[in-house]
């Protein structure tokens, strides 16, 4: 059964129909709702709207705004800040000076906003001041229609590519996220959360943002990374708090042994979560694990339970509609389908079930397999910690794009490895080269950009 929302917590209709043109109470809820959450206490709506409204006034002026905050309150009042000066928010994939500066490059009429001292400076940077002044005024409106933000691709495929987001658009799809969360949060009151993504990412950005501003939701103002920050951050909140987190963070808190509070669940996304360890998870922590589906294209669209089931569940008004090149998305929240390359099964009652992406799919003397399922062969062995499969850009002599892999596993060497693989795959797809390495280059997300993939590739020969 789903939590009751209260009304008064959730200031926008659930009707996509409604006209983009209107405008809306920026933040939702009571003046004296929580907002936000940490160690000194809680930030309630009045005093969040105070310091955006006094942030906003000291704005330079320009069009977007390159939004590098670490802190997640802080960057919750610099991306409301932003949107009430009429400029949008541009959320780089991650804080790397040549990322930056491609953004600065492909929007020139903007600057950077961030809340570090960062190293080297990036151009055109306003450090937010120790204290947030405070500007007392009426309570902040917005456009529907208005421009809130352009988010970019992690760049596991290619080059990170820009997706804007309206608030209309933000509106609709957090009233589809109320709904994929369901019992997972608290019945007529507020629920407190802690994320251990970055808002910058699509996903961080719809549960630990826009939640909080758009639904009954208080986050916590830090980005914990380590089990051991995660345990405090969430002993932060007053009763037991969601953590929105991905496979990578919840594997290194199941694996760390370290305890913790009580939750009210668990939601993870940006890739695929094993069924072991969400049943690890389950088990350990004494609560559902909710996974999510979406795309910085899409948003969230679908939820599972995976421990339990294999299928995702579409949210209300979601379409999953598969056709030769991937799926075509169809939601309340799009203003037209969005075909990902993922491949997707449609049972008879609507729910889905993903065969991998099209982008995966390998073809080599005739054979067929896919790189999701070799990489979860290599993962399967015993002593490999991490690791990934993926196919090189350029032909052998022959013609053939060759596999490729990149393995963290201390105890092996690349022959037993190789050799294990035997067991498993057919000859063709054996990974040659295969490197072992300290660490993978994953992103904060757990995400591989594809330059750093090659990158390491390069470095191990």
């Amino acid at each position: 059964m789903s939590a009751v929302i209260d009304p008064s917590l959730v200031p926008f209709s659930q009707d996509p129909a409604s006209p983009g043109g209107e405008s809306f109470a920026l933040v939702a809820g009571a003046p004296g709702r929580a907002l936000a959450f940490g160690p000194d206490g809680v930030v309630d709506r009045a005093s969040f709207e105070a310091e955006v409204r006094a942030l906003a006034a000291t704005l330079p002026a320009a069009q977007y705004a390159v939004n590098l905050c670490e802190n997640r309150y802080r960057f919750l009042v610099a991306l409301c800040a932003v949107a009430l000066r009429g400029q949008g928010n541009l959320l780089p994939p991650s804080r790397a000076p040549a990322v930056v500066d491609d953004v600065l490059a492909r929007y020139p009429d903007s600057y950077c906003i961030g809340d570090l001292a960062l190293d080297p400076l990036p151009p055109r940077y306003l450090r937010l001041p120790t204290e947030l002044p405070r500007d007392a005024g009426d309570a902040l409106t917005a456009q529907a229609a208005a421009l809130l933000a352009i988010g970019f691709t992690s760049g596991s495929t290619g080059q990170p590519k820009p997706n804007a987001k309206t608030w209309q658009a933000f509106r609709t799809s957090t009233a589809q996220n109320l709904i994929a969360l369901g019992d997972l949060l608290r019945a007529d009151e507020v629920t407190y959360l802690v994320a251990t993504v970055p808002p910058q990412h699509m996903y961080g950005m719809e549960m630990s943002v826009l939640l909080p501003l758009l639904g009954p939701v208080a986050v916590h103002a830090n980005r914990p990374f380590f089990p051991g920050d995660v345990a405090l951050a969430l002993g932060d909140a007053p009763t037991p708090p969601l953590l929105v987190t991905t496979p990578v963070h919840l594997r290194a808190l199941v694996e760390s042994g370290v305890e913790l509070p009580p939750l009210a669940g668990i939601v993870s996304a940006t890739a695929p979560l094993p069924v072991e360890l969400a049943v690890a998870a389950e088990t350990r922590y004494g609560c559902e694990v909710r996974e999510v589906f979406g795309s910085t294209e899409t948003c969230v669209f679908a939820r599972r339970r995976t421990a339990r089931e294999a299928a995702w569940t579409p949210l209300p008004g979601v379409r999953v509609c598969p056709q030769p090149d991937g799926t075509a998305i169809h939601a309340p929240h799009l203003s037209e389908p969005v075909v990902l390359a993922d491949l997707m099964e449609v049972e008879a009652d609507g729910r889905f079930v993903l065969r991998g992406r099209s982008a995966d799919l390998l073809e080599i003397a005739g054979k067929r397999a896919s790189l999701g399922d070799l990489t979860r062969k290599l993962l399967a062995i015993e002593g490999v910690l991490d690791g990934a499969m993926f196919q090189l850009d350029a032909a052998d002599a022959f013609g053939v794009r060759r596999i490729a892999a990149l393995v963290v596993a201390p105890a092996l060497d690349e022959a037993s490895i190789l050799q294990a693989l035997r067991q498993s795959i057919d000859p063709v797809f054996l990974p040659r080269p295969l490197r072992r390495v300290d660490a993978l280059p994953r992103n904060e997300t757990g995400k591989l950009p594809r330059h750093a993939v090659e990158a390491m590739l390069r470095d191990a020969e």
